[in-house]
């Protein structure tokens, strides 16, 4: 039975949530203002302190010094002002932060409840479709995306986003785990946003095609087991070009286009391939830059474990200026419904 230590400023409000959180005898309830700290012996740590006070901050900072040991996850329970809830938990070090409502959803994506069934059936679907048709070398049409477009919203909807990049994560491919992944952060923003259905299949097709032009990058630049040198980069960044010159003799939307060629452009003129700037880049494109942004920081590479859903979000709000700060506040949700709450 997994262990949780549960420390809070109020005794009978923590007890009564150790009974909902962990059933008998799994939880460990810890007064914040007691005299004895418990034993370093716990799986798991969530803090539940309402009155954020800074003698309550330096007894919780020294308890989580005596009993956290590494990684040990620690769920960072909100009461009142999130936002100054939120800062106090990047402080303290917290794995996750939610609030009452959010809390067991948070605990059981910190315990790594197991991938449903139906995400991996169709994360190796859409795999397969992604490798044959779309990877394949042969030509794309807007058809084949299309379908490819209906499988990704369809196990969306079904399984949910943050479920169904659990399950693309597993894939050892970083190209088709990417584009997969921005695909489905695609369709739950669009539906988010409340677009169209029309147009959110628009989007979702645009990002699953972004990256299609890393067909024409060599495997060892693609699957590198680490961090890019200047030469391999300027390699990669062809991508966008190429796959914009791909796509661009078929039968395939303006918007869609754009998307491709100029997904990795910033509105400081930063990005590439062509240094567009402010309203030089449409709105379609930022709405597929932001997914992009965040898909990478996301997934799993080989030199680096995923980042968590609120560090990712902290990233994409520090790049406000270079990606869209409407559409960066926008995606929140999404960031939220991926990973433990932001």
């Amino acid at each position: 039975m997994r262990a949780v230590l549960l420390i809070t400023d109020d005794v009978q409000r923590g007890q009564r949530l150790a009974r909902e959180l962990c059933g008998r005898g799994a939880c460990h309830v810890h007064d914040l203002y007691g005299d004895k700290l418990p034993p370093p012996q716990f799986d798991m740590i969530v803090s539940d302190v309402e009155a954020l006070t800074s003698d309550a901050i330096i007894r919780l900072r020294r308890v989580l010094t005596q009993v956290r040991v590494g990684d040990l996850p620690y769920l960072f329970l909100m009461h009142g002002n999130a936002a100054r809830a939120e800062a106090q938990a990047r402080i303290l070090g917290a794995s996750a932060t939610a609030n009452l409502q959010q809390m067991s959803i948070a605990l059981n994506r910190l315990r790594g409840s197991p991938i449903p069934t139906s995400a991996r059936t169709t994360a190796a679907e859409a795999r397969q479709f992604f490798q044959g048709a779309l990877f394949s070398g042969g030509a794309i049409t807007p058809d084949v995306a299309d379908a490819g477009t209906d499988l990704v919203v369809r196990a969306v909807s079904e399984n949910g986003v943050y479920d169904w990049v659990r399950a693309v994560r597993q894939f050892d491919d970083a190209t088709h785990q990417h584009c997969l992944i921005v695909a489905a952060l695609a369709a739950a923003f669009s539906g988010a946003l409340g677009l169209r259905t029309a147009d959110r299949h628009r989007l979702t097709k645009a990002a699953l095609l972004h990256d299609v032009g890393k067909i024409h990058v060599p495997l060892e630049i693609l699957n590198k087991p680490g961090r890019l040198n200047h030469s391999e980069m300027v390699v990669m960044r062809t991508h966008a070009a190429r796959g914009h010159a791909m796509l661009a003799q078929g039968d395939f939307d303006a918007d869609l286009l754009a998307a491709v060629r100029s997904h990795h452009e910033m509105l400081d003129g930063t990005g590439y391939p062509d240094g567009l700037k402010g309203w030089e880049i449409p709105d379609f494109v930022r709405l597929v830059t932001v997914c992009d942004v965040y898909g990478a920081l996301v997934e799993r590479r080989s030199y680096r474990a995923p980042m968590s859903g609120g560090e990712a979000y902290s990233i994409l709000q520090g790049m406000v200026g270079q990606l869209d700060g409407d559409l960066t506040r926008a995606f929140r949700p999404i960031a939220a419904a991926f990973d433990a709450p932001v």
